[in-house]
């Protein structure tokens, strides 16, 4: 059986929760073979093992191994966009999953590199980009787009024609209402409940949501 082999990188807590999804995937129907993880030097030792797959050393891994797609399961948008450029300069291709138990309407787009958990729902004319990530019970509603990088962390529900720009982060319990657009690189804390637009590089906490912090443009660079 032709396999695609696939390294997450990462190697946090949510690394070990999407190897959970690769797993729930190949139960219902073997298709990934997860060779490990990979991380910079500083943050673990190759050969350790995580839930019984090995750190397989810095993205420099990626170098010899052509069949090997990536999938990058750090959560804070900025430091995966980061990951996800470093792996692309050295030819790094990407995989996305999505755990079975995920309900999704044959009408939503899914870019490269993205992470679907368990738990989710997605409607109808929905599109999803590039390394984003639906982290646990989310639900999002027709005609929603979601820009590159973006994270929902779990039980963030979103009403329909919402647009995230990229590198938007959602924190956990948040509640979008219709028709906002969600600026790119901000951050909206947990249990917010958005009603209005959210300005780019902004983060926006409470019920209703203020912009509480603004960043310089490009401060996800850094």
């Amino acid at each position: 059986m032709n396999l695609q082999k696939v390294a997450i990188i990462g190697a946090g807590g949510f690394a070990r929760e999407v190897l959970d999804v690769f797993d729930a995937v190949n139960a219902v129907q073997p298709r990934f073979d997860v060779q490990g993880y990979i991380v910079d030097a500083q943050y673990g030792k190759p050969g350790t093992l995580i839930n019984d797959k090995p750190i397989l050393g810095s993205l420099e891994w990626f170098q010899d191994k052509p069949d090997c797609a990536g999938i990058c399961a750090v959560g804070a948008s900025h430091v995966r966009f980061q990951l996800v450029n470093r792996a692309k300069a050295l030819g790094v291709h990407f995989c996305s999953v999505i755990h079975p138990n995920a309900v999704m309407s044959r009408w939503v787009t899914i870019g490269d590199g993205t992470i679907i958990t368990a738990g989710c729902v997605l409607t109808n004319q929905i599109k999803v980009g590039n390394h984003v990530h639906l982290n646990l019970d989310c639900t999002v509603g027709h005609d929603v787009i979601f820009g590159d990088f973006t994270t929902l962390s779990p039980g963030v529900h979103v009403s329909g024609n919402v647009t995230f720009e990229q590198g938007c982060f959602v924190g956990t319990g948040v509640n979008l209402i219709e028709k906002r657009t969600i600026g790119a690189w901000s951050i909206i804390g947990a249990g917010t409940t958005i009603t209005k637009d959210v300005p780019a590089n902004s983060t926006v906490v409470g019920v209703p949501g203020k912009v509480v912090k603004t960043r310089e443009a490009n401060w996800h660079l850094e």
